[in-house]
């Protein structure tokens, strides 16, 4: 028998709609009710490890819910991990343990995009195929996965896409890896090599900018601070700036605040590809270093995890800028 450790975290998954029509959380999480109703034979080791609306959720928490899984693989003997968790930032969560944890232990979260007494709710559907992946043998190896809406995506890739929807995770290019088909996992796809990073505290402070249209300086200006520890932009098309911000930027190079750059555009890489001023060629050359691949919430969660792992100039540039991680 599978032994399978759950925890739960909060997020809409474990909460409830009151007559008034809005959210809120419950003392008590419902799925520990409902998991009664399961028929496989899994052992769940069930835990509450806290109880959060996932905007709540810093990396500090995805800190604590590392730690707590690599004392479960050392001392308990557990064949899987299920977290559930709230969807805003479930991907950065998923992310964040990608990159800190050994990629053979089957680690899945999962969330719920409608609360637990809601029709249609599909917090118990999803916790269930939550937990049949990571007890299949087929999840080794394959790194965090993220199960919703009946697909298994990873956690490099996958993002929140619509506010409401049942069907808001989304794998941009790629797709899912895998479906889940009555109570079977079927794999399709799988990614290539990881890299992680172990860390055991984290560096604060490294910050996430959009650029748009007519961008000033000033942005950049306030975070010529001496907290700040890094920053990461989400750039627009293929990697390029307005020309106005990049003596501002210059000056955080200067100071030696690593900065990375990601498309702020839903599909494709951030490529140093046009030869202007503000565009990726120059960028580069400042010693901005791309990222491809990720979207800005997930590079910046790399860098802090890069920052807080002591890497630095060459080191830090390569861990970042790898597409395979």
């Amino acid at each position: 028998m599978k032994k399978i450790l759950v925890l739960h975290t909060g997020g809409t998954i474990s909460m409830s709609e009151n007559e008034a029509g809005e959210v809120i959380q419950n003392e008590e999480n419902p799925l520990l009710k409902l998991t009664h109703h399961f028929d496989f034979e899994i052992d769940l080791v069930v835990e509450d490890i806290f109880n959060l609306p996932s905007p709540h959720i810093a990396p500090q928490h995805m800190l604590q819910l590392k730690n707590r899984i690599q004392k479960a693989v050392n001392e308990e003997k557990i064949d899987g991990v299920v977290i559930t968790h709230g969807t805003d930032t479930l991907e950065e969560t998923a992310y964040f343990l990608d990159l800190t944890l050994p990629n053979n232990l089957p680690v899945v979260l999962t969330g719920a995009m409608r609360s637990s007494n809601e029709i249609g709710s599909d917090g118990l559907h999803n916790f269930q195929s939550a937990i049949l992946t990571a007890a299949s043998d087929n999840a080794k190896d394959k790194g965090v996965l993220i199960v919703m809406n009946d697909e298994v995506h990873t956690a490099r890739y996958v993002t929140k896409t619509h506010t409401t929807n049942v069907a808001t995770f989304r794998t941009p290019t790629f797709g899912p890896i895998g479906l889940i088909s009555k109570n079977h996992v079927l794999f399709f796809q799988e990614l290539i090599a990881q890299t992680t990073a172990d860390v055991n505290e984290l560096t604060e402070e490294v910050f996430l900018v959009k650029a748009y249209a007519g961008m000033s300086p000033l942005q950049f200006e306030l975070l010529d601070h001496p907290k700040t520890k890094g920053v990461v932009i989400e750039a627009l098309g293929a990697g390029n700036l307005p020309p106005q911000t990049l003596p501002a930027i210059q000056k955080l190079l200067d100071k030696n605040i690593p900065i990375v750059l990601v498309s702020r555009c839903f599909n494709g890489i951030a490529e140093d590809v046009y030869h202007y001023i503000g565009g990726g060629v120059e960028l580069k050359e400042m010693g901005v270093i791309f990222c491809r691949g990720l979207n800005g919430q997930k590079a910046r969660i790399k860098l802090l995890i890069g920052l807080s792992a002591g890497m630095h100039n060459q080191e830090l540039a390569e861990f970042v800028n790898n597409a395979t991680s």
